[in-house]
């Protein structure tokens, strides 16, 4: 039994409550857009400035926001990407040849490793940790663009 045959029996639960359409096939899409345009940018930004700042007090302000929002957006993919794979099923799709879903998972494991980074204070405070999550944040925020971008031409295909 393959991964899609084991989450039918839970997309014909989802196919029976006969949602329109437009909702089965685009509310992936516009929910998770939201996540990654409006929560990551603002995460990336809060995250950059609080390192960047010189002033103390905007600093703490700065990555006290980057600390609320960031895991937040973190729990709201892994729901989304959860979702996506379901709607993928119901709408009768293959998982696992379409580069959305690579990229997704990408972007999951780039977030584990986010969140590892931030252990324990950074692992004791250390600044080559901190200098690490930085830029593999942003390489995050780029691959999840990306990942949007996939998403929007996989839309537009089915």
């Amino acid at each position: 039994m393959d991964f899609a045959e084991m989450l039918e029996p839970l997309a014909a639960q989802f196919r029976a409550l006969n949602m329109p359409e437009v909702v089965v096939h685009w509310g992936h899409p516009a929910m998770m857009g939201i996540v990654i345009f409006v929560m990551g940018t603002f995460a990336g930004i809060t995250g950059w400035k609080g390192r960047l700042a010189t002033d103390n007090e905007v600093k703490l302000s700065q990555l006290a926001d980057h600390k609320k929002v960031a895991p937040l957006m973190a729990l709201f993919l892994a729901m989304g990407y959860t979702g996506g794979v379901i709607s993928l099923v119901v709408q009768e799709q293959s998982i696992f040849e379409s580069p959305h879903f690579w990229t997704g998972s990408l972007v999951l494991l780039l977030l584990l490793s986010q969140g590892l980074l931030t252990l324990a204070g950074f692992w004791g405070d250390k600044a080559k940790l901190r200098t690490a999550h930085a830029y593999l944040g942003s390489v995050t925020l780029g691959v999840m663009v990306l990942h949007a971008a996939f998403g929007v031409t996989l839309g537009l295909s089915i």
